[in-house]
């Protein structure tokens, strides 16, 4: 008898180790699949110019050249296009916090006339990419002296990320529980201090999910930077390690090793913040 209610026992734990087998065979290749990419990005890096243009080329550098990592800082100016890239994340990201905070509070906690209309005007403007309006871009920023400038992008890059911050931090605010700015205004608290002291913390996961996601597209942006800025220094870095992009040949090498630092920051913030990444999601999604 004791045989007998064993072997269904031993037979489910032998499924469980084979899914968890599978599973973990599975995030393998999801791994190597992703990475891929940064490695050869990488070993690029560290090839000759000779060794990249070369028909018998191999994955592996026959010479690894990390030196080619130093002479970047030499041959173009890494170092302000990183900091214009850092200036116009970081503002554009704090701009669209700091406004999508109060708007995500009023959607979530009032009720007004032509509310699901106003939603709904928040998500089709997701869908109109900056590349359809870039002329109407253009022409504003030149009536307002900020066409060359890292301030309008900044502008820019936060005007076309409200839209997804207003909606995710309304899904977070609607997934906390009014009774808790109850209770603080039982305790004295008015409306801003019971969002400051209560809701905000409360909030948190969702307020970094916005915040990392509102960062790497404005670090990422390409095509608006590339069309209204034409000054070498004021130049983000996804746009100015063109640089390398000569009229007769690429230097490769070069643009590679641009880009794996290119990388750098924004991998930093996620591993900073990442554990906020999922809750916040979560949150997010919650329908109102």
């Amino acid at each position: 008898m004791s045989n007998s209610s064993q072997n269904p026992k031993k037979k489910l734990n032998g499924q469980q180790v084979a899914l968890r087998v599978l599973l973990y065979l599975f995030i393998f290749v999801v791994v190597i699949v992703t990475l891929y990419p940064y490695f050869v990005m990488f070993t690029s890096a560290a090839k000759s110019r000779a060794e990249i243009y070369s028909i018998n080329g191999t994955l592996l550098p026959k010479q690894w050249l990390l030196s080619n990592f130093v002479d970047i800082w030499k041959k173009a100016p890494i170092a302000r296009y990183m900091l214009n890239s850092v200036v116009v994340a970081g503002g554009s990201t704090a701009i669209a916090i700091l406004c999508g905070i109060p708007a995500a509070y009023a959607l979530s906690r009032m009720k007004f006339k032509g509310q699901k209309v106003f939603l709904g005007i928040v998500i089709v403007s997701q869908m109109f990419a900056p590349v359809v309006l870039l002329e109407g871009i253009y022409r504003v920023m030149m009536n307002f002296n900020l066409s060359d400038s890292v301030v309008g992008l900044i502008f820019i890059n936060a005007a076309f990320n409200q839209a997804f911050a207003v909606w995710l931090l309304r899904g977070t605010f609607l997934s906390i529980s009014s009774e808790m700015e109850q209770a603080a205004k039982i305790d004295g608290c008015n409306k801003l201090q019971s969002m400051i002291k209560v809701l905000l913390p409360m909030a948190a996961p969702g307020i970094v999910t916005s915040l990392i996601f509102v960062f790497i597209n404005a670090w990422n942006e390409y095509t608006v930077a590339l069309t209204l800025v034409s000054t070498d220094l004021n130049k983000p870095i996804t746009v100015g390690i063109n640089i390398f992009n000569g009229y007769n040949m690429i230097e490769w090498q070069y643009l590679f090793a641009a880009s794996i630092f290119a990388t750098i920051p924004v991998v930093i913030l996620f591993m900073c913040i990442e554990k906020h990444l999922v809750g916040g999601l979560t949150s997010g999604g919650v329908k109102g």
